[in-house]
């Protein structure tokens, strides 16, 4: 068993950051195995013949990404803890991924694969400058298969940290972290359980950084000592809205209508008027239409939180779920 053990200093200073390199780390993944996951068939189908040929035509590509896929350890030069919190920029990431000597990305290779389940070609490691070829390869995944959608990706990280910090508020960090995995990971006052693996535990000081993305999957930790972070899958990752029944049997959509009922859906995890355009891919007047009659109607309830406001299901609106079976925590 592998814990993250923190100092009293370090749960004084958790923190959540947004990390464009784990979003690009996690959706090349996705990519790179058999989709297994309903809820994100179509980006997968969509994306996957652009993934291939992009690996056929890229030799360190189609050596690295199987293996980052397939292994029980990244290479550090992958992981790396976002530096700037939730204004981390990829560019940042990637000239810290450029600064590595080849000597260490070799190293962290050969660890990852040590540590895979599946066999994989490592020749490629005899090239130069590997550095900037791999900051490249993952700039090129971002440009291809991240930023066009990046936007939406955002707004669901965003909503789930503030769902987060909702529970770090009012129950504190132990239900926050708890609430990550399906499992209970909280080791006594103050300690984390990474992995079942008998690695070294990790002694945290600084602060641990939560950071969320939107594919599915495990957790994987980032070390640049003192800086750890921990990078989980986000609440509610996909935005594909639940489709109404071809049978006639979604009972919310009959009584809100379509729109409204996707709404109403979403704001399980509170979310701004902006966030939910970008979820469900609608305009901000169609959205801001939707909530206007969800309120008037007592389904949902908005706090004004800065120059934002914060809709989420009232009480009212979380009966009406629970009596339809629709609730999903």
């Amino acid at each position: 068993m592998t814990l993250l053990q923190l100092s009293p200093n370090a749960l004084a200073h958790c923190r959540f950051a947004i990390s464009p390199l784990a979003e690009t780390v996690g959706a090349l993944i996705t990519l790179q195995r058999r989709c297994t996951d309903p809820a994100s068939a179509r980006w997968h189908a969509k994306h996957r013949p652009a993934y291939r040929r992009w690996l056929d035509a890229n030799p360190i590509a189609a050596a690295l990404l199987p293996l980052i896929a397939t292994t029980k350890r990244f290479p550090d030069m992958i992981a790396i803890p976002p530096e700037h919190g939730m204004n981390t920029r990829l560019g940042a990431e990637l000239a810290l991924m450029a600064a590595f000597g080849d000597d260490d990305i070799r190293a962290g290779v050969r660890a990852a694969a040590a540590a895979s389940w599946k066999t994989h070609r490592l020749d490629w490691l005899e090239q130069q400058h590997l550095a900037a070829r791999t900051a490249e390869l993952f700039d090129e995944g971002w440009r291809q298969f991240v930023e066009p959608d990046w936007s939406r990706r955002r707004a669901v990280l965003e909503r789930d940290i503030m769902y987060r910090a909702g529970l770090l508020a009012a129950y504190g960090w132990k239900h926050a972290v708890e609430s990550m995995k399906q499992r209970s990971v909280w080791v006594g006052d103050n300690a984390i359980r990474f992995s079942n693996q008998h690695w070294p535990d990790r002694i945290i000081d600084e602060g641990l950084i939560f950071v969320p993305r939107t594919t599915t999957g495990g957790w994987w930790t980032c070390e640049r000592a003192p800086r750890y972070a921990l990078v989980y899958c986000a609440y509610g990752p996909h935005a594909e809205p639940t489709a109404p029944d071809l049978d006639g049997t979604d009972a919310l959509s009959t009584l809100l209508g379509p729109g409204r009922s996707r709404i109403a859906r979403q704001l399980q995890t509170p979310a701004t008027s902006t966030q939910l355009a970008h979820t469900l891919g609608q305009s901000l007047g169609t959205v801001s239409s939707h909530l206007a009659v969800l309120r008037d109607a007592g389904t949902i309830v908005g706090t004004r939180v800065g120059r934002s406001v914060t809709y989420r299901l009232s009480e009212q609106g979380h009966q009406l779920l629970q009596l339809l079976g629709e609730c999903s925590h």
